[in-house]
């Protein structure tokens, strides 16, 4: 089994697609104007209006509501991250900081209130952790 895809859903496509262009530095595949795509190395994150929520059922999802997920992306340089972000991102959480488990790690919020995590395993331990992984 391969994780496919994170699918956030909201009322503003547009919005966090701009967003998050400026954040993977990927232009968004667009098949719908309800539905953008980012085609990652790693994965695909996906981003869709509420109105397409009733494809999957009544109660499947409700647009930005969730604060139980935090997107993370593994960078080259954090530090360089956030220079590069400053003036794009609207509400910083964390400036660059080392946390315990050994990764250097800056978090924000997108425009709906999703919580972003750019890190850089620094310590051998923690670079070993992701030695291999994409």
């Amino acid at each position: 089994m391969n994780f496919a895809s994170v699918r956030m859903i909201t009322d503003d496509v547009d919005r966090l697609v701009e967003l998050y262009e400026n954040v993977t530095g990927v232009s968004a595949e667009r098949p719908a104007p309800v539905f953008a795509e980012f085609a990652l190395p790693s994965c695909t994150l996906a981003i869709g209006h509420t109105q397409t929520t009733q494809l999957f059922g009544a109660d499947s999802a409700l647009g930005a509501h969730n604060r139980t997920v935090i997107l993370e992306f593994r960078v080259a340089d954090v530090e360089a991250e956030y220079v590069r972000l400053k003036a794009v991102v609207e509400d910083w959480v964390k400036e660059p900081t080392t946390i315990p488990w050994g990764n250097r790690s800056m978090l924000f919020r997108d425009p709906d209130g999703n919580l972003l995590n750019f890190f850089q395993p620094v310590t051998e331990d923690a670079m070993k952790r992701f030695s291999g992984r994409s």
